[in-house]
């Protein structure tokens, strides 16, 4: 018989290994908690960081990502910009985005062939082989630019395409930022430090092997996915298979082998098949009570397909339509409510269930704490979810 997991012990090694029971020792070590934080919202890179840390602030993290550049902002599973540590960063471009550009080079080619406007580009591959040398030779001579210098230097890359014709949703738009996107998948540009704020996402680019002395080093894909795996596993298993397929986007196939190498152990979590290390099987002590202001799309609720044994009831007025968790309030490992920051600075929120007293107070000091660190600044989640919305008004 598989050796049970329950959901007690799931829940004390989320609490335990993404830092949330108790801070991490530095910033790298919150991210490698959690193997990768979501990066598609700017916010959520310092807000995650800053949740698992005793002493948060911007500046901590921005060392990390542009003086030290110990930390990488790249594309990775399910197409989402993630950071994550410049190991890791290997794994997941050998791993996820090398599959990706392939997948979206041809895509474009087609767009370019048929929807090119105001004409159809001939000979759509070569066109933008063509282009994608020349942006990055152009980019190479400044040594660091925007989209609009790039475009300055390479003006196809305003080359327009006519997307949705006839649809109420109908669209004219440039290649720029496909272009980029490709490059960057491809892993020969890197996103540097945002122009303004923390805030942005407006980045300035660099090329990824000057910006990373001698770029990432390379991996073969199905090792890469199988040590990508065991990360994944350490930080979020035990957890069904199908958990690891979905936060890394692979196909069956490719889950399949991952796991064969690794040979994991097949647990029962309360009744589902799981899978979990071999080596990880013994039980972690289960912390003290800890309360935790998660902010949206933040790595632990996304971590996982399968969110009920530490969601509830609550998913209706914490995610929105395309499966994006806004602002949450943990305890001791499940989600009991959600948060908003107001126009005037103050945390809004609201217990979604009957916690007691004891983490009733503990909540009310950790959104001080929250509004505290914001200060002056003011953070609207790129993706609204209705308690998000409905709090922050």
């Amino acid at each position: 018989m598989p050796p049970k997991i329950s959901i007690e012990q799931r829940r004390a090694r989320l609490a335990v290994r993404h830092h949330l029971a108790a801070p991490a020792a530095s910033v790298a070590d919150a991210v490698a908690g959690v193997v990768a934080l979501h990066a598609t919202d700017p916010a959520t890179v310092h807000l995650s960081a800053s949740a698992r840390l005793a002493s948060p602030a911007v500046a901590h993290v921005e060392r990390a990502l542009y003086e030290d550049r110990t930390l990488l902002r790249l594309l990775g599973m399910r197409r989402t910009v993630f950071v994550t540590g410049l190991d890791t960063a290997a794994l997941v471009q050998a791993g996820c985005a090398a599959d990706i550009v392939v997948k979206q080079r041809k895509l474009l080619e087609q767009h370019l062939g048929r929807q090119g406007h105001p004409e159809n580009v001939p000979e759509p591959g070569k066109w933008l082989a063509d282009v994608e040398a020349s942006v990055e030779a152009a980019l190479r001579a400044r040594g660091s630019a925007t989209a609009q210098q790039l475009s300055e230097d390479e003006p196809r890359l305003r080359q327009q395409l006519l997307m949705a014709a006839g649809k109420p949703y109908e669209a004219i738009g440039n290649v720029t930022s496909r272009v980029l996107f490709l490059l960057a998948a491809g892993g020969r540009l890197a996103r540097g430090r945002p122009r303004g704020s923390w805030l942005s996402s407006q980045y300035v680019w660099h090329p990824l092997d000057e910006w990373v002395p001698g770029g990432l080093p390379p991996w073969d894909a199905d090792e890469a996915r199988a040590e990508l795996a065991r990360r994944w596993l350490h930080a979020y298993g035990p957890a069904p298979a199908t958990d690891l397929r979905w936060w890394t986007g692979w196909t069956a196939g490719q889950t399949k082998k991952a796991l064969a190498v690794l040979r994991p152990a097949e647990v029962d979590l309360d009744g589902e098949p799981g899978v979990a290390l071999a080596d990880d099987l013994e039980p972690v002590p289960v912390p003290p009570p800890w309360v935790a202001f998660l902010p949206a799309l933040d790595p632990t609720p996304m971590g996982w397909q399968d969110r009920d044994w530490f969601l509830g009831p609550h998913r209706a007025a914490l995610f929105d339509r395309s499966g994006n968790i806004g602002p949450t309030i943990w305890s001791d490992g499940r989600v009991v409510g959600g948060w908003a920051q107001r126009p005037s600075g103050e945390i809004a929120y609201r217990l979604l269930e009957d916690v007691g007293t004891e983490v009733k107070a503990a909540v009310e000091r950790e959104a001080e704490r929250c509004a505290g660190w914001f200060g002056e600044v003011r953070a609207v989640p790129r993706f609204r979810t209705p308690l998000e919305r409905e709090l922050s008004g």
